[in-house]
Formats: C-alpha cells, structure tokens, sequence
C-alpha cells in the first residue's frame, strides 16, 4: 500500500513449480476469482481433470519405459557428432566459471519486416519461428565461423487438452542442430529447419537433463554443456489482468539479471511486429557487441526476405551504418609525391613532427626524430661498406625496433630490403642468401642459431657491443641518382 488509492500487486513465482504458459493461467484465474469474489459470487473457475501431480507420475512412468528409448535413438542421432561449444568472437576471454551474471538488449523489426517474414514462411509451409530459427542459426554460424550450430528451443510440452489449465513446470528445451555445411540458399535452409523442428516436435517428451545424462558431453564450468545458445518463441497465451473498479498500470522494476548461456535471443509478436530481446553474458560479451548483433540480425532478416534463392553464407549483415563505418575507416587513400622514395616521406614527416611517437615496441618508444636519427646512422655505415641503389641488403631478424631501423636504414641506403624470418629452416635461408646476393647481411645474436654455418656475405650483429654504425651521422644520407624505379625489397613467398 502506497497510499489511500494506491497500491501494487507483487507475484513472484519459482520456475520449479511455473513455466511462461502458467503465467496466463495465473493471470486468467486470478482476474476471474477477484471479479467473483468481488461482487460475493463463488468460486466460477472449474475442476480440473488432473493436477501437476498426475502429469509427474505419467512422466516418471513413461522415462522408464519403451518410448523413452525410442526417443533417445532419435536425439542420439540427431545430435552425433555435433559440435560441443559454440565458439562465438567474444569481447573477453570466456572466465573459467561461468558466473550467470547477464544483461539483454530490447529491439523490435518493422511492420513492413515482419508482414514480409510472414509471407515467406507462408511460402515455404513453415511457422514463424522456423524462419526466424534458420536466420539466428546463420547469423550464429558466420559469426563463430562454424558450419553447425546447436540451439536450444523450450517447447511447451502441454500436447494434451487437460494439461493446458494446470499451473506447473512443463517446459522442456530441445537442442535443435542446424548444418550450414551444404551452403543452403534461403529455401533450402527453411526445408531443413521445418523437417528438423518437425521431427523435434514428434520427440519433445524426452527432458534435456535425460538426453544430457545419456550423450554425456564434454563438460566444463564454463559453459552450458551441449547448447550455448537459445532462442524462445513466446506464443503461449498471456491472459488479461482485468480487475472490476480499479484502474491498472503495470510496475516494472528492473530485477537482478541472469544468463544461464552465452546467447539468448526472445521473440514474440507485438501489435503489427515483431519485438524481442537479446540476453547475454556479462562476462563475455559489452552491450555495444550485442547492439551490433541485433542490427546484424534485422539486416540478415531483410536480405532473407527479399531474396530467397541467396545462398544464406552470402546474405549481407552489416547495416548501412556499420558499412559507413568500415568504408570510413578504410578511407586511407592518399596521394603522394610521385618523385619521392618511401624514405623520403618519412624523412618529411620527421621534420614536421620530431618529438612525436614513430615507434613503439613492448617498452621502448621512439620519436620520429630518434627513429630517422638511428636509421641514419645505420643507413650511412651501409654506405660504406658498398651499399647502394639496386644493392640488396639481407635482414634476419624478428619483429622488433631493429627491424624497423634495419628497413628503414636500407631504403635510405638506396638499397633494397631482403626479409628473412628467423623461424625459417637453415637450408631455407641458405637457398635465400645464394639467391639473393646481397652485400651485407644485418642481424643480432640471438638469431645466430638460425643462421646456415656460412653465409657467404659480410654479416653486421646490430646488437654488437660499441658498434662502429652507432658512431655514424645522423643526418639524412645523399643517395646520388636514387629514384622511386630503383629496387625497394624483394620477398621470398612460400610458392
């Protein structure tokens, strides 16, 4: 009670003993009671046929005996070899004990959408909820880079007339698998959803704790085992909370949120849409991800409908904003004096902007006036043992701040750059050296081991204690005839 005139009605109910069905039951009995009990009329709802307790009994009847075994045939098979885990691009490692802690994204798709959705399930003889299936398993698919994918459905399981009154747990999930190997087009993937939910329906009675006890799949802490992922139709009737003299306003309160998997997606239909929310695990994935993969959703909807002879790995999934963005970042064509040398333009920017950073290796940073500063000098000891334009400099070296002033030294040498990897066999390197020629070959004692015993070539260690190039100017080196046509590298390829 908040005031003379005001109040709320709280119910909170354990799922053990309610399921999203039981809800409208619970919302239509107790407008009915309240209307009676209101005006002095007696209780007007009905006896029931049977209770909970009559539907438990026939279940642990029936899981001991024949249909049970003919059911787990089906799911056995329908389920063998599937992959174990859904290996979706999160945004943070996936913690070694899953926590539950969750959040969930509100969206809706257009009245034009989802009058288009209906349409194409008419078409192709399924149900709303088998096109939207085959969409969030392709989206699933691409996104982990999967070509199956396992995805938990909670069916009503009230397949009889007298279950449908009772307030109980009758939910169960089935784990439907979609296979994207064949590359369907958007029909053939309708086909296989409708035949693959059909034949789930046909063996809905088996519970998922029984299948997951039989299959016994991997385990981990870290997950859900054989479904990571979810996705709930919500076609159960709601009932109509309708008390005579008061006037009702919902009160929604924001309650703790969970995620018992990685991936929920809900869906219902909302006035003239189609309206939904995807839950998600905190500990996997930010908002900003889910967002993305709503719109990303909504657009692989669009692209169902309007075309679908598409092969569904090919629909598009980017929003146009999202495909913006990407060609924004992309943007970074520019144009640059045609008479200058790699070397050169960086030698401008070094002089236009000295003290800022150039290059940042673990925990050493340089500035573009200290990075042209070392090349120099390097690149002027070049010179002098011989090294000019079309000359070819060998550089064995991993990544790092030599090799970045290795490269740049040699190109302001006039040279050309010869990379070789360090993790490459010695006969590899060997063949490389003899093939190239170069004048000179730059490394640093840690790579020695990798080296062929000869090498042919003057060989400079860049890590050398008191190395004579450090004792070489540092201004910018005079290449005379140097032009853009001279050789800048030359790379091996594994062909």
């Amino acid at each position: 009670k908040l005031a003379a005139q005001d109040h709320i009605l709280l119910l909170t109910m354990h799922h053990i003993v309610s399921d999203g069905w039981s809800m409208g039951v619970l919302v239509n009995e107790f407008s009915a009671l309240y209307t009676a009990f209101s005006t002095g009329l007696p209780d007007p709802l009905p006896a029931l046929p049977i209770q909970y307790a009559d539907f438990a009994a026939w279940q642990h009847r029936w899981i001991s005996g024949a249909l049970l075994q003919r059911q787990l045939e089906f799911w056995r098979a329908h389920l063998h070899s599937a992959p174990a885990l859904l290996e979706l691009p999160t945004d943070r490692p996936r913690p070694p004990v899953q926590d539950h802690a969750g959040a969930s994204l509100d969206f809706a798709l257009s009245p034009a959408l989802s009058a288009q959705l209906k349409a194409l399930a008419q078409r192709h003889g399924c149900t709303l909820f088998m096109t939207l299936l085959a969409a969030w398993a392709t989206l699933l698919a691409r996104l982990a880079g999967q070509s199956e994918v396992v995805i938990g459905s909670p069916t009503a399981n009230r397949h009889r007339a007298e279950l449908e009154p009772l307030i109980g747990f009758f939910v169960n999930t089935q784990a439907l698998r979609i296979d994207l190997s064949a590359r369907p087009s958007v029909a053939q993937l309708l086909g296989q959803v409708r035949a693959t939910a059909l034949a789930a329906q046909d063996h809905q009675d088996l519970p998922l704790e029984q299948l997951i006890e039989a299959l016994n799949p991997p385990r981990s802490l870290a997950h859900h085992p054989l479904l990571q992922v979810m996705l709930t139709w919500q076609n159960a009737p709601a009932g109509e909370l309708a008390l005579p003299g008061l006037q009702l306003l919902p009160a929604l309160a924001d309650g703790a949120a969970s995620a018992k998997f990685d991936l929920e997606l809900s869906l219902h239909e909302h006035g003239h849409g189609i309206a939904g929310s995807l839950q998600y695990a905190c500990a996997l994935f930010e908002y900003v991800s889910i967002e993305r993969h709503a719109a990303q959703l909504v657009t692989l909807l669009q692209a169902m409908v309007e075309d679908d002879s598409a092969c569904v790995l090919r629909l598009p999934l980017l929003p146009e904003t999202e495909q913006a963005q990407l060609l924004d970042f992309n943007a970074t064509e520019a144009a640059f004096d045609a008479e200058l040398c790699i070397h050169q333009i960086f030698e401008q920017q070094a002089r236009l902007r000295p003290e800022a950073t150039a290059l940042v290796f673990e925990q050493e940073c340089l500035s573009y006036a200290a990075l042209n500063a070392r090349a120099n000098q390097l690149a002027h000891h070049l010179r002098a043992l011989g090294v000019g334009p079309d000359s070819r400099v060998a550089i064995c070296l991993p990544r790092s701040t030599e090799m970045v002033v290795a490269l740049l030294a040699t190109l302001k040498a006039g040279a050309a750059y010869v990379p070789l990897d360090p993790a490459y066999p010695a006969q590899r390197l060997a063949f490389m050296l003899e093939d190239c020629h170069p004048t000179v070959l730059l490394s640093r004692s840690d790579c020695a081991q990798a080296l062929p015993a000869s090498v042919g070539v003057p060989l400079l260690w860049l890590d050398a204690p008191d190395p004579a190039w450090l004792l070489a100017p540092q201004h910018n080196p005079a290449v005379p005839g140097l032009t853009p046509a001279h050789l800048a590298y030359v790379i091996y390829t594994s062909g």
